[in-house]
């Protein structure tokens, strides 16, 4: 089973910052290859800062489904509404903070 750091409130990944029915995601973090539900949690946790997932990257498996527990590649996550597996919904907000955890400048770091 894939551990998911942080400061979780359930086994579906929902976190004390985050805990709607629909927040049922963690990302795998660039910069330290743990998964947290959130930047808050990883601020919370970890003495580094956040480095963002390079564009070149995305095709990567770097987001749990904490429903079902598949991860998803960073562009199958992003072309989403629900997960592909278990059509859990995901919240559509967390894209407001998309830019905390994927490089949308395309230019890499």
């Amino acid at each position: 089973m894939t551990k998911v750091f942080g400061s979780t409130v359930d086994n579906e990944t929902r976190c004390i910052h985050y805990h709607q029915p629909e927040d049922v995601i963690a990302i795998k973090f660039n910069c330290c290859s743990k998964y947290y539900p959130c930047y808050k949690c990883h601020q919370e946790n970890e003495a580094h800062s956040i480095i963002p997932w390079p564009k070149d990257d995305w095709d990567k498996q770097a987001i749990l489904c904490g429903s079902c527990k598949m991860e998803l590649t960073i562009n199958d996550y992003m072309a989403a509404v629900q997960c592909p597996h278990c059509a859990a919904p995901f919240n559509p907000r967390c894209s407001n903070h998309y830019h905390l955890y994927f490089d949308m400048t395309g230019e890499g770091l």
